[in-house]
């Protein structure tokens, strides 16, 4: 790998003369700007705005504008001139726990190479003690005109430099977090624990950049000459108001799908919450009392009858069983056949009716003949 930076690493009294190169490559694809009517190059040239003349990159110089617009010009000989230790030197200034740095403050990626065979031996003495530490390096460099802040930390057998933010380079998050009051509920919690634990782990090196692949086989298919079918866009969903709970449950068996977990978690061991609507509690029928009936028979005897009971038995019946419907159909045939038997009991009634009032006027009579007998006797 090419070095873009040469000096040394500054441990104390100890200097390790090193090169710097990148540790990142940048894979993104690049487009140039095209003139649509007959798709010309369109490029920028630097010109003057006193005389409108193109000028070389020789011919161009670094200026500060001031707040009024005022250019004030400034030269290499004037930086150069400038106070900087960390021209060609990584200072090391501390060295701390490696959770005290701000993953807000990682900037560039660069290897630390040993310079020469006798750069080796105080090289691999940083590299083991900062391993036996546990701890990272924090210092100070410069790099491309200015100073900058840096952490060094062992990656394999190689000591890399990650360049910081300065502190007041980090904005404070004002303003950013919900301003409203939000609670989240335990079961909330456990189905966004399920679906972590779902998702799990991942190997790093697996990860690509699908869209730049994408865009590389655009390219191939219009240089072949060929056309390529606009894809289908997924709805995501996004700034529409959902269900949490019935999202994580979701995104939970999508989770599992994805990896070949098929089933509701018994396999696993894990157990899916499921959401079922609340049902209305059911409303207490009345008790309905018998309607009671009294009515007097044609022998003058007083019956009482209760009415609706059959009905109202029937109804709190289970209304869906073939036996209910077949008890339903007996009433009404028995409703329907009791005013023949009414009638026929009201006929009986008044044949007896007859037969009693027969039976005492022959009993009369039959006295009225025995007393007449017994006064002729007697005048006898």
């Amino acid at each position: 790998m090419r070095s873009i930076w040469n000096g040394a690493i500054s441990f104390g009294l100890v200097s390790i003369p090193i090169k710097l190169v990148n540790a990142t490559e940048n894979h993104s694809i690049s487009f140039r700007q095209i003139h649509l009517a007959d798709g010309g190059r369109i490029r920028y040239r630097k010109v003057c705005e006193l005389d409108e003349q193109e000028v070389t990159t020789a011919e161009i110089g670094k200026a500060y504008e001031d707040a009024d617009g005022t250019m004030i010009p400034i030269t290499d000989d004037d930086l150069a001139s400038l106070p900087l230790p960390t021209t060609r030197t990584i200072e090391i200034v501390a060295f701390v726990p490696a959770d005290e740095i701000d993953p807000l403050q990682m900037d560039a990626a660069y290897y630390l190479c040993a310079n020469g065979v006798p750069a080796a031996k105080p090289y691999t003495l940083l590299r083991e003690a900062l391993k036996r530490s546990r701890k990272v390096a924090v210092a100070k460099y410069a790099l491309r005109g200015r100073e900058r802040l840096g952490m060094l930390r062992v990656v394999d057998d190689v000591i890399a430099l990650h360049g910081l933010l300065w502190p007041d380079e980090i904005r404070a998050p004002e303003g950013v977090a919900p301003e409203t009051d939000v609670t989240v509920r335990d079961a909330e919690l456990d189905l966004a624990d399920a679906l972590m634990d779902t998702l799990g782990e991942v190997d790093m090196d697996t990860l690509h950049d699908d869209y730049r692949e994408a865009v590389e086989e655009l390219i191939a298919a219009k240089a072949s000459g060929g056309v390529t079918e606009p894809a289908a866009a997924e709805d995501s969903g996004g700034g529409k108001v959902i269900d949490l709970i019935a999202a994580l449950e979701n995104s939970v068996r999508a989770a599992k799908k994805s990896r070949g977990e098929e089933g509701d978690g018994e396999e696993t061991g894990e157990e899916v919450a499921e959401v079922h609507p609340l049902r209305k509690p059911a409303r207490k029928t009345a008790h309905r009392t018998a309607q009671k009936t009294t009515h007097r028979t044609p022998t003058g005897k007083t019956v009482t009858r209760s009415g609706g009971g059959t009905a109202s038995t029937a109804k709190k019946s289970a209304p869906k069983t073939t036996g209910a419907k077949k008890s339903t159909a007996t009433a009404k045939k028995a409703s329907a056949q009791s005013p023949t038997k009414k009638t026929a009991a009201k006929k009986t009634a008044a044949k007896s009716t007859a037969a009693k009032k027969t039976a005492s006027g022959s009993r009369s009579t039959a006295k009225k003949s025995e007393r007449s007998s017994t006064r002729k006797r007697a005048s006898a």
